[in-house]
C-alpha cells in the first residue's frame, strides 16, 4: 500500500514511519511523497535522507485555497497513493481532497478525542491545555479526517499518566515517544491489513493484535 504522509515540523511521526517500514513492520507499505505545509520542515530532511520523494505545498503560495487543494490532489494522486497520513499536519485539508479520499485520510492527534482538540488545538496547546485542567491522564489519538478538526472517526487511542512535574515540553515528548510514534505505525497496518471498518461514524478495528 502507498501512503502520502504530511508534516508541517520536525517529522518524528514521519521517522517513526520509515523506521517501521524498514524493520518490516510495515512490510508491504511505500511513503510514495511526503508533502509539507512549509519549506522549513525538517521532516523534508528525513524525506530526502530516505529517497522520498516530496513537495512543499504552502497555502500562501497559491492564488485560491482552492488553487491550492486542487494541487494537493492532483500530487497525491500522481502519487499513487492510496492512503493520506497527516503526520504532525498543521494545516485544515482542502474540501475536495476530503472528499476524495473520504475515509482514505487518518491523522494523529496529541490528545485523547474528544478532550483538548478541534480548531486551535495543535503543538504544544493541547499539553498546555491538559496541565492547566489538570486532568491525570493524557496520550494520543489516531482518527479518519472528515472536513472538521479532530471530528473523524477514532481508530486506535494511547494514554499515559501525567506526572506532577510535568511540564508541556516533558509531556509532549513523553507522549509522541510512548504513543504517537507506536499508535500511527499501527493504525497503518491495521488498514494496510483491512481490518478497520466504519459504521455510521464509528472505526471497529477487527482482530486487532496484542498491544
Amino acid at each position: 500500500m502507498k501512503i502520502a504522509v504530511f508534516v508541517s515540523g520536525g517529522g518524528t511521526n514521519l521517522q517513526a514511519i520509515i523506521d517501521n517500514i524498514k524493520s518490516g513492520y510495515l512490510s508491504g507499505v511505500e511513503i510514495s511523497l511526503v508533502v509539507a505545509s512549509n519549506s522549513g520542515a525538517y521532516a523534508l530532511q528525513r524525506a530526502a535522507d530516505n529517497g522520498i520523494p516530496s513537495k512543499v505545498l504552502s497555502v500562501k503560495d497559491f492564488p485560491s485555497r482552492e488553487e491550492w487543494d486542487k494541487t494537493v490532489l492532483s500530487e497525491v494522486k500522481a502519487s499513487g497513493a492510496e492512503l493520506i497520513v497527516l503526520a504532525g499536519y498543521l494545516s485544515l485539508l482542502g474540501a475536495q481532497t476530503v472528499r476524495e479520499y473520504s475515509n482514505r485520510i487518518i491523522n494523529i492527534h496529541p490528545a485523547l478525542i474528544p478532550a483538548f482538540c478541534g480548531a486551535g488545538m495543535y503543538g504544544i496547546k493541547p499539553h498546555e491545555a491538559v496541565l492547566k485542567r489538570g486532568v491525570k491522564v493524557s496520550g494520543a489519538t489516531v482518527h479518519f479526517v472528515n472536513e472538521n478538526y479532530d471530528e473523524g472517526p477514532i481508530i486506535l487511542q494511547k494514554a499515559v499518566d501525567v506526572q506532577w512535574d510535568d511540564t508541556p515540553e516533558v509531556l509532549q515528548k513523553r507522549i509522541m515517544k510512548e504513543c504517537e510514534q507506536v499508535i500511527l505505525p499501527r493504525a497503518i497496518r491495521l488498514i494496510a491489513d483491512g481490518k478497520v471498518v466504519i459504521e455510521n461514524n464509528i472505526a471497529y478495528v477487527k482482530d486487532q493484535e496484542e498491544k
